[in-house]
């Protein structure tokens, strides 16, 4: 069974910093390329950064110089740093994968960026 579990968002002051992890397992996680995304109140899905299997690495150009996305592939874990924080961050924070079998996506964590 394929599960995405992520853990780290909370509430944060406009400047502030969290660090999200997914721990992935039923899939072979290596060789997939991850993704972040995220959903504001009362808005559509807005896709933040991906990281491919080599590692390569794209950001939105919202979070471009604020957000880094990195890998663990022995852990099985995708991580995302968000520093510099806005208000505008605030949402539900989904990590996602395209598998051969078709799109998945965890859970979530809320990130709650306010004074």
């Amino acid at each position: 069974e394929v599960q995405l579990v992520e853990s780290g968002g909370g509430l944060v002051r406009p400047g502030g910093s969290l660090r999200l992890s997914c721990a992935a397992s039923g899939f072979a996680f290596s060789t997939y390329a991850m993704r972040w995304v995220r959903q504001a109140p009362g808005k559509g899905l807005e896709w933040v950064s991906s990281i491919n299997r080599f590692e390569s690495t794209y950001y939105a150009d919202s979070v471009k110089g604020r957000f880094t996305i990195s890998r663990d592939n022995a852990k099985n874990t995708v991580y995302l740093q968000l520093n510099s924080l806005k208000t505008e961050d605030t949402a539900m924070y989904y990590c996602a994968v395209d598998l051969t079998s078709g799109p998945a996506k965890g859970q979530g964590t809320q990130v709650t960026v306010s004074s």
